[in-house]
């Protein structure tokens, strides 16, 4: 029988293995009844389910009124809180856990449960999905495009081996597996006006090679092993909670609180530059609808999520509705300007909105009137000036 020297290799795959070797070597007698028992209950059938279809068939043929227990991993950066909020509320403070290697800010630990996390530690991670009888793992923690090609092999450590480590995690344990993918998964070989979710890819970042290398080995894992992998493709996200995390779309966050600070926005960016955005609010949501979707609705494993396309001086140009003072100064940056002029200028979600029914709520003009809102209240109750 062949070796397997990889200690960490997933009950369920090795538990599949065992069987079909056994059938291979046609072992019969006792030898045949002690193979069979380390199988079962994991292998279904000899050649058939791993218990991940298993437990995927169950579940779809008899359904489940148990809220899903929930770990959230890189959760201190600019999505997780907000998801963790809008997922509590639906499901309970108890069953949604934030995680990640830094310490909290007062007001997340007092929201709901807070554990330490690093993606890279393969035992820590596996104790808390035990322990806490996780079911649903979301896995934000990557490094992002400039962040990442400032630090190539710290982007490949985080991006490729911790995911994988989720990979086997969520394999192992029968987990809804959630990784987001991005607008940086795309290159300059792909169509851009609109990306369909098929087609070229080829990324000219470490962030984007290994947004592809997910999507893929996710999609493989569901049509060998039955991993259970959703991935949504992500534009350019705008929020007012979180600061700017090293992003290439960045400076559409940052253009706001520039705004209502000291009135003046340097972009880095050309001011033509067009790039698919979507409001926080939007983005939370569709990630949660997309988990909740029920299994026949998905054509796919990986999609397009869009909701609005602008430019730098659209932008400005919109912010100057409310705060006329507003100017704009272009320099662009070579990193990542050759970034943005590689990627899509939208997303084709037609596929999102047919299967399981995606529709934004934000458009230009109330994404521009909740970011003025949310900075202007933020800087008040800081005691901060407000231009």
């Amino acid at each position: 029988m062949t070796a397997l020297n990889d200690k960490r290799y997933s009950g369920a795959i090795l538990a599949a293995f065992l069987c079909r070797q056994v059938e291979d070597m046609k072992v019969y007698g006792g030898a045949w009844a002690l193979l069979k028992s380390l199988c079962s209950p994991s292998c279904s059938r000899l050649a058939g389910w791993t218990s991940c279809q298993v437990s995927r068939r169950n579940t779809s043929s008899h359904g489940s009124s148990d809220s899903p227990r929930v770990l959230i991993t890189g959760g201190l950066g600019q999505l997780g809180v907000g998801l963790a909020q809008m997922l509590r509320e639906q499901y309970g403070k108890e069953n949604v856990i934030l995680s990640d290697i830094k310490r909290p800010p007062a007001d997340v630990f007092n929201m709901g449960p807070f554990v330490y996390a690093d993606v890279l530690d393969y035992k820590n991670l596996r104790e808390l999905v035990v322990n806490n009888r996780i079911t649903w793992l979301v896995h934000y923690s990557a490094l992002l495009s400039a962040v990442g090609e400032a630090n190539v092999t710290l982007a490949r450590t985080i991006n490729i081996t911790g995911l994988h480590n989720v990979l086997d995690l969520a394999l192992e344990n029968c987990l809804r597996l959630f990784v987001p993918s991005t607008i940086g998964a795309f290159g300059p070989s792909s169509p851009r006006d609109p990306a369909p979710d098929l087609c070229i890819q080829r990324p000219r970042t470490i962030y984007g090679v290994s947004k592809v290398h997910g999507e893929l080995m996710g999609e493989y894992l569901h049509h060998k092993y039955g991993l259970d992998f959703r991935c949504l493709r992500y534009p350019g996200v705008i929020s007012a909670t979180t600061k700017p995390g090293g992003g290439t779309t960045d400076y559409a966050v940052q253009i706001f609180h520039d705004a209502l600070s000291s009135g003046h926005h340097e972009c880095y960016l050309r001011p033509q530059t067009r790039l698919p955005m979507m409001h926080i609010s939007d983005c939370h949501r569709a990630t949660i609808e997309f988990m909740q979707a029920d299994e026949c609705q998905l054509s796919l494993r990986t999609y397009n999520i869009a909701a609005i396309s602008f430019t730098p001086e659209e932008v400005a140009a919109e912010i100057r509705k409310h705060v006329p003072q507003l100017t704009v100064t272009y320099k662009p940056d070579p990193v990542r300007q050759n970034i943005a002029d590689s990627w899509p200028m939208r997303f084709d979600d037609s596929n999102a909105r047919r299967d399981w029914g995606w529709k934004p709520a934000y458009g230009l003009p109330e994404l521009v009137m909740d970011m003025l809102n949310r900075v202007r209240n933020k800087r008040t109750n800081a005691g901060l000036p407000v231009s």
